[in-house]
C-alpha cells in the first residue's frame, strides 16, 4: 500500500469546538441502518434426557442451603424480578436497536459466552447482592457464586469451588454453594436451583490407565460440570422447572408475520422504520408489546416515537396503540386487555358499537366502542377515536369518557 506523503492530518475536532458532536461521523454513519437476520436453524440449547426436571416439584431443604432459600423467598416478587432479569440479559446481548437481531442464535461466539457475566450483573443489581469474599455473591453472610448455561445440567464448576486434596493451592477453601440459573428462549422455561459443590458431585471419568481408576472429568479450563446423578442435591426454586420466561415477541411470532414486520431488504428501496412499526402494530395486536421489541423493529434512535406515531397512522384502520398513559391504561381495563405499564403498548381493533353491547366497551363522547370480533375484521375500519387527550381519568369519567364493561 502507498502512503501520500505531505496529506494533512484531519482536524483535530476539539480543536475546532466539535468535540461532543457527532456531525461529521453523522454523515456517513450506519448507525440507523436496517438490518435482517435470518430465523434460527438450531436451539438455542438442550435440555438432556438425565437433567429432565418438573414443575411443581415438592423437595424438601437439603442441610446448609436454607440460608440462601429463605433469603431468595423472602425478595419481594423474587420470581417476576429473575425471570425478567433473565429476559433482560439476553435482550441487551442482543443490542437489537443497533444489531437488529432478534434470537440468541445471531450472536457471535464470544458474545454468547458473556451471556452468564450479563445474568450475574443484572441479578446483582436488581436483588442488590453483595460481593462475596472469595465467590460473586454474598447472601445472608454467607458466599454463594452464580453460574449459567444454557443447556441444562451444563454449568461448569472451577476447581476453587470445592474441596480437593489433589488441587493443591488452586483448590477451593470449602465446599461452595452456586445458584444454577437456565433459560431456553425458543421454549420460554427457565430455572433456577441451588446446590452445594463437592468433589463427588461433579463429573468423573474412567482413566486410560491399566488399572481402569475413574479421573476427574476436566474441561481445557480446569472445570468440571455436576454428575447429573446427583441432581436430587439440586434444590429448585419455586417448583422447578418455570414456563413463563418473558416471551421473546419476534422470535415466536408466525414466520409469514415476522416477514411482513421485518421485510427483507431490496436494492434501491430503503426500508421504513417508522413504516415497520405501524406494521408491527397492525399485525401483533392485544398483546402487550415491549420497549425492546420496538426498538429491534424501528432501528433507529428516536424508536420509541415510532410508537407514538403509530397511534396516528393506524387511526383510520381502526387500531388504537394504547400506551401507559393514565387513559389509555383505563381504556385497556374497560376492553379487558393486559395494561400496559411505562415502556409497553398494545394495540387492539376497535368497532363503534350500541349501549346495550353485551361485550366489554368504553364510550367516548357519547360513542361506544369495543374490540373487533372475528368476524368484523374483514368489514370497511371505521376511523378509531382519538384518544390522545393526556389528561388523567378520574375513575369513570372526563372530557365525556366513560368505561363499561
Amino acid at each position: 500500500m502507498t502512503i501520500q506523503e505531505g496529506l494533512p492530518f484531519p482536524e483535530d475536532a476539539a480543536a475546532a469546538g466539535m468535540q461532543q458532536s457527532r456531525e461529521r461521523a453523522a454523515k456517513y454513519s450506519r448507525r440507523n441502518t436496517f438490518r435482517t437476520w435470518d430465523p434460527p436453524r438450531e436451539p438455542m440449547g438442550r435440555m438432556p434426557r438425565e437433567w429432565r426436571i418438573q414443575s411443581g416439584l415438592t423437595q424438601q431443604v437439603p442441610e446448609g442451603l436454607a440460608p440462601f432459600v429463605e433469603w431468595f423467598y423472602k425478595q419481594p416478587e423474587a420470581r417476576e424480578r429473575f425471570r425478567w432479569a433473565l429476559r433482560d440479559s439476553l435482550d441487551e446481548l442482543l443490542d437489537g436497536q443497533r444489531t437488529g437481531r432478534w434470537a440468541y442464535q445471531h450472536l457471535t461466539k464470544t458474545e454468547k459466552t458473556y451471556l452468564g457475566t450479563a445474568v450475574e450483573v443484572n441479578l446483582t443489581k436488581e436483588f442488590d447482592i453483595a460481593n462475596g469474599a472469595d465467590l460473586d455473591w454474598s447472601i445472608a453472610g454467607l458466599d454463594i457464586d452464580c453460574k449459567f448455561s444454557k443447556d441444562l445440567g451444563g454449568w461448569e464448576i472451577p476447581m476453587e469451588m470445592y474441596l480437593c486434596a489433589d488441587h493443591g493451592e488452586r483448590g477451593g477453601r470449602a465446599d461452595q454453594v452456586a445458584v444454577l440459573t437456565w433459560m431456553n428462549d425458543d421454549t420460554c422455561q427457565w430455572a433456577v436451583g441451588i446446590v452445594r459443590i463437592t468433589d463427588e458431585r461433579l463429573r468423573w471419568k474412567q482413566g486410560q490407565h491399566a488399572s481402569g481408576e475413574r479421573v476427574r472429568a476436566y474441561n481445557r479450563d480446569n472445570k468440571r460440570k455436576i454428575d447429573s446423578g446427583f441432581k436430587s442435591e439440586v434444590y429448585w426454586l419455586w417448583g422447578g422447572l418455570q414456563t413463563d420466561l418473558p416471551k421473546n415477541l419476534l422470535l415466536h411470532l408466525e414466520p409469514e408475520t415476522r416477514k411482513l414486520v421485518l421485510p427483507a431488504s431490496r436494492p434501491g428501496r430503503a426500508s421504513s422504520g417508522q413504516k415497520r412499526v405501524n406494521q408491527l402494530f397492525s399485525e401483533v395486536r392485544d398483546q402487550i408489546i415491549g420497549r425492546q421489541t420496538v426498538l429491534t423493529v424501528a432501528q433507529q434512535d428516536d424508536s420509541p416515537k415510532r410508537a407514538r406515531d403509530a397511534r396516528i397512522a393506524l387511526q383510520r384502520d381502526g387500531i388504537v396503540v394504547l400506551g401507559h398513559q393514565e387513559s389509555h391504561r383505563h381504556v385497556a381495563r374497560a376492553l379487558e386487555l393486559p395494561v400496559p405499564i411505562k415502556g409497553e403498548w398494545i394495540s387492539t381493533r376497535l368497532v363503534p358499537v350500541s349501549s346495550d353491547d353485551v361485550r366489554p366497551k368504553f364510550s367516548l363522547h357519547g360513542q361506544f366502542w369495543a374490540r373487533a370480533r372475528e368476524n368484523e375484521l374483514h368489514l370497511e375500519p371505521v376511523s378509531a377515536p382519538d384518544l390522545s387527550d393526556k389528561r388523567k381519568i378520574d375513575g369513570q369519567s372526563l372530557s365525556g369518557t366513560d368505561a363499561t364493561s
